[in-house]
């Protein structure tokens, strides 16, 4: 049995800095064309995995400033737009989080029913937010904006989180950074 070192308070404010500042400068390499920049969903990515590798609490307040924080300093996303999204992402980070820590262990097929149980609730999350924003903007939101904006144009990007994030995982797990859990053993990250 390998032992296995808890992460300190200082590694993983480091990792989560890290995923913030990921996600600030990610879509400066998709963003240069809007359409494939909006296609890929760059500041998920960071967040997603911030929730799996520093936990919930991290994910939640990671997830919720990065879109303000790059909307404040870079003008990109538009504020109305960064205010739905950091509830989106605020959500993906906390659902990540909660539900990878929970599950009874981790391996790929946890990995992934977590992915995918966090992918559905941020975007109810998202359509939640841009309702009520709706109401003091004005701006109407209906049923077909929701499904094109949160799945519809969305697939490159989901198909890319869906791929890179079990990867990035999975080999974390083999360079020994992260261990998947097996029956019997608490999650430990070192």
């Amino acid at each position: 049995m390998n032992e296995t070192k808890t992460q300190s308070p200082i590694q993983t404010l480091s990792i989560a800095a890290m995923m913030l500042a990921l996600g600030l400068f990610l879509p400066f390499f998709t963003g240069q064309i809007p359409q494939i920049g909006s296609m890929l969903c760059p500041m998920h990515l960071p967040i997603l995995l911030c929730g799996f590798l520093c936990g919930w609490k991290y994910g939640l307040a990671v997830g919720f400033i990065l879109p303000l924080l790059r909307s404040v300093t870079l003008g990109t996303p538009p504020f109305y737009t960064a205010m739905a999204m950091a509830f989106e992402l605020a959500a993906y980070g906390f659902l990540t989080g909660f539900l990878y820590a929970r599950s009874r262990w981790q391996c790929v097929f946890a990995l992934y029913r977590c992915l995918l149980l966090a992918m559905l609730g941020g975007r109810i999350v998202w359509a939640v937010a841009r309702i009520a924003l709706s109401g003091v903007s004005g701006q109407a939101f209906t049923w077909q904006i929701f499904l094109s904006g949160a799945f519809l144009t969305a697939i490159p990007g989901i198909v890319l989180q869906l791929v890179f994030i079990p990867a990035v995982m999975v080999a974390l797990d083999r360079t020994g950074l992260v261990r998947f859990r097996r029956k019997g053993e608490a999650a430990q990250t070192v």
